[in-house]
């Protein structure tokens, strides 16, 4: 068999661990990564620039992964969503929609490299695929699994600054695919693996990662350090500073990541820091770090007479991804996320007519508490079930686990479960 080149990082599906290739020699790379409200319009893609420029001014090569400009893809879903209407089936196909929302991430990725180059800097921009990026052969909602930066690393040695779309790659097949909502954290996290990046920086409207949405909660805590273990957890959970995907990158590959607000680069500006083993991360102590929130969650519930098997087929075939999932002799229940479902309603009547002894419980969101050793003792959950008893916020399912406990609520009760849990296990 060849001798696979050096600096290729593979995931699912590959044979290896993913592993960051050794840093070369010169100057250290940096992979910047810009949200939507970082890139909203021309004037704040200037901003942006100015900040591109001055990282490689301080002598590094410098990377820069983009999204769709503030709302652009939540409008590009809207025209799809209406085109799709004058059809019997409401929801558009998936494939179309990749090809149409990975539009947003190239708008942005062609203004920000005329800008740098406006002010005097070589710049070249390039979409998922002329980067690279490798994915399985699911639509909305793809995973990395392989990066090739050839292209990137050509461009670095020539001394450009390199600006990469997005949320965004391609298929074995050669189809366009997306990441899912927060995808183009995981591109920048994976490009910082395969390129053996000194760090990841991934900029926002935030400063960081909160001990709850701030909101919600008047009271949370800026976290200045976070192991990655930690937030992968919180972003499985509804967290939206970093996506889970990305920390999974980070966590396996070493990244170190640096949440940080695009709008504050003054001195002394917060910072959240995560690395693999944050300082006191092997700690045995039971600690809450933080309460999640997640919104637009369904209940599934499934009487005794249906098989695992049939269940695992049916999510197959309509591409559901689920979690907590509990199954037994007498049944059992489980969780379907829908953030990443762009076909919700069609996805439901199919499921109905494949496992018609489904229940299905929509309207709901879970609240969990984030931490380490949350299963230690019997008393953080025998707390947690206290706290929202004492709110008379009834759980449909609760679930427990070292690193969360999670209760899934009517949607009403999202926001008090939020400040009482805070209150309980954070603020004291």
């Amino acid at each position: 068999m060849a001798e696979q080149p050096p600096n290729r990082v593979q995931q699912e599906g590959s044979p290896c661990e993913p592993v960051a290739s050794p840093a070369k020699p010169g100057r250290p790379i940096i992979v910047q990564k810009y949200g939507g409200s970082s890139v909203a319009d021309v004037d704040r893609i200037g901003k942006v620039a100015e900040r591109v420029v001055a990282a490689k001014r301080a002598g590094n090569d410098v990377v820069v992964v983009v999204s769709a400009m503030g709302k652009t893809t939540d409008g590009l879903l809207a025209l799809a969503r209406q085109a799709a209407s004058a059809g019997a089936a409401a929801d558009p196909p998936r494939r179309e929609l990749d090809m149409l929302l990975s539009t947003g991430e190239r708008v942005s990725m062609a203004l920000l490299s005329i800008a740098i180059q406006a002010r005097g800097f070589e710049a070249i921009s390039f979409t998922g695929s002329q980067s690279g990026i490798l994915t399985n052969d699911r639509h909305f909602d793809a995973r990395i699994i392989e990066v090739r930066p050839f292209r990137i690393e050509d461009e670095l040695e020539r001394g450009r600054i390199v600006i990469v779309a997005g949320y965004q790659g391609m298929s074995y097949r050669r189809e366009i695919t997306t990441l899912g909502r927060g995808g183009s954290d995981t591109t920048a996290v994976a490009l910082a693996a395969a390129l053996g990046a000194e760090r990841c920086e991934i900029y926002s409207d935030v400063d960081g990662v909160y001990s709850a949405d701030p909101r919600v909660v008047p009271d949370a805590r800026h976290l200045p350090e976070l192991d990655c273990a930690v937030l992968q957890e919180m972003a499985e959970c509804g967290a939206k500073v970093v996506c889970a995907q990305a920390v999974e990158w980070a966590r396996r590959s070493g990244v170190a990541l640096y949440a940080r607000s695009t709008f504050d680069a003054g001195p002394g500006a917060r910072e959240t820091v995560v690395r693999r083993f944050a300082p006191g991360s092997a700690s045995s102590t039971i600690s809450a770090r933080a309460i999640v929130a997640e919104g637009n969650v369904v209940l599934a519930r499934a009487p005794g007479g249906l098989r695992l098997d049939e269940l695992l087929r049916a999510a197959g075939e309509l591409g559901l991804c689920f979690r907590d999932l509990s199954f037994g002799h007498g049944g059992g229940a489980f969780v379907i996320p829908l953030l990443n479902v762009p076909d919700w309603h069609g996805a439901r009547r199919k499921l109905a007519a494949l496992l018609p002894s489904l229940e299905l419980v929509e309207g709901l969101a879970a609240v969990s508490v984030v931490g380490d050793g949350l299963t230690a003792t019997a008393e953080p959950l025998a707390r947690f079930v206290e706290v929202l008893g004492r709110a008379a916020i009834a759980p449909r399912l609760t679930v427990a686990g070292p690193l969360r406990l999670s209760a899934l609520v009517d949607a009403a009760a999202i926001a008090p479960a939020q400040r009482l849990l805070h209150a309980s296990f954070v603020a004291t």
